[in-house]
């Protein structure tokens, strides 16, 4: 029977068209299905390329001494934040020293060598051997919805540096869209709860902060066991989540781990994609349900009425025929829609 296939076939290409490549007719399915979206936070609802915006000292080193020193750590990193540290430290033409014995720690940091000195950049939760006073400087820098990483030598505190990103110019838009049609939106992030706070207030979202990968797996998995679930993201570590979700779609700009792990890329990094292809996904089903009600219909009635002699075979061959070119042109108006 030709009504799904068509209806299918059709429901891709106008999906293609719109931004969005779904691998296949079953995640087309699924995307209609979905009640949540759960979104990575860095690349995906954000630009993905934050800005070091403070240097804290908390010891004799200077701002310029401090940025050198983490700038070395990171350098050679893909971590958007590393990036953003390298970044900050050329503008400012700064000599970075050889770093040695780079080794990220998942979920944590990194730490290096940088002439037989031992130095780590840490997310604050990881550091136990930070004062009261130090503690609070953090906390502020968190409360305005930055990233802070802190700088250690060996077990010592030096300093931290504070980074923030910028939301997407529409991704209130798009989140707002989504609550349209009935799909609840949710932020799974690896940063500090205040600075996921801060972005969650801004979209008017639910969120879950301070997340390694594994922990963001066992969330979507929860969440999964509810409803149908989405998940939404562009890193390597969003790969294992994209796969536990009912459906995992890849920003444009994701990383290729992402973009294979996924059942649908984005062809650009727009958010208010996602709404028109579950829209879209959603008149799939409907046209395919139309087209099954249409040919099994026309079947019925010609297989009675040859039954009671009303017709004959030729004129039911004709019917089927007609019924063929009737769900094919039905599912051709998801070209046509915008």
């Amino acid at each position: 029977m030709i009504s799904t296939p068509a209806a299918i076939t059709s429901g891709l290409a106008a999906a293609a068209r719109q931004g969005a490549l779904i691998k296949g007719g079953a995640a087309l399915e699924r995307l209609s299905r979905i009640q949540t979206m759960a979104f990575d936070k860095t690349g995906t609802l954000t630009l993905g390329k934050p800005q070091v915006t403070e240097v804290d000292c908390f010891s004799a080193l200077d701002e310029q001494e401090m940025l050198r020193i983490a700038a070395a750590v990171e350098q050679g990193s893909s971590h958007p934040l590393a990036i953003a540290m390298v970044r900050e430290a050329e503008q400012r033409q700064l000599t970075l020293p050889h770093a040695q014995q780079q080794q990220a720690l998942a979920g944590s940091g990194i730490r290096a060598q940088i002439d037989g000195v031992a130095y780590q950049l840490l997310a604050p939760r990881d550091v136990t051997t930070l004062t009261a006073d130090q503690q609070q400087a953090i906390a502020q820098r968190e409360a305005q919805g930055k990233t802070v990483v802190v700088l250690l030598q060996d077990e010592t505190v030096l300093g931290t540096l504070a980074l923030q990103d910028q939301l997407r110019a529409e991704a209130v838009t798009a989140l707002a869209q989504l609550k349209a049609l009935g799909i609840n939106s949710l932020m799974l992030t690896g940063d500090n709860p205040r600075a996921a706070a801060s972005m969650a207030a801004k979209l008017s979202i639910d969120y879950r902060a301070g997340l390694l990968p594994a922990d963001k797996v066992e969330a979507v998995r929860q969440l999964g066991e509810q409803q149908s679930l989405a998940m939404v993201g562009d890193g390597i570590n969003d790969a294992p989540a994209m796969k536990a979700a009912t459906i995992g779609i890849a920003m444009g700009s994701g990383t290729d781990v992402a973009l294979e792990a996924a059942d649908a890329a984005l062809t650009q990094n727009q958010l208010t994609i996602l709404p028109r292809t579950v829209a879209l996904a959603r008149r799939t089903r409907a046209i395919i349900r139309q087209n099954i009600a249409i040919a099994l219909g026309l079947k019925g009635i010609f297989l009675v009425t040859t039954l009671l002699g009303f017709t004959g075979l030729w004129l039911a061959v004709l019917a089927d025929s007609g019924a063929t070119a009737l769900v094919t042109a039905n599912a051709l108006r998801l070209l046509r829609q915008r």
